[in-house]
């Protein structure tokens, strides 16, 4: 099963449409949530995040999302428990 690709940083540019985060439209959050939506569409989508993102969002978000696939829990979320 493929992880969705949110890292909890979920605020959207109001120019390009697509999360700070995570890379993604709002139609392709939607599309995650689908149970219908396939594995192959997950990791196609995947692909198309990386090319999206660049420099240290890019970094951020890899670090982000290989803590999320290993532990269950993004940085950001991983860090805020910590604090408490």
């Amino acid at each position: 099963m493929i992880v969705s690709p949110c890292i909890s940083i979920c605020k959207t540019d109001p120019v390009s449409g697509l999360c700070y985060g995570c890379g993604r439209s709002d139609e392709e959050k939607k599309t995650w949530k689908d149970p219908a939506t396939t594995e192959e569409w997950k990791y196609k989508n995947l692909k198309d995040i990386e090319t999206r993102l660049t420099g240290w969002q890019l970094k951020s978000f890899k670090l982000s999302y290989k803590n999320k696939v290993k532990k269950g829990i993004s940085l950001y979320k991983e860090k805020q428990n910590f604090k408490s």
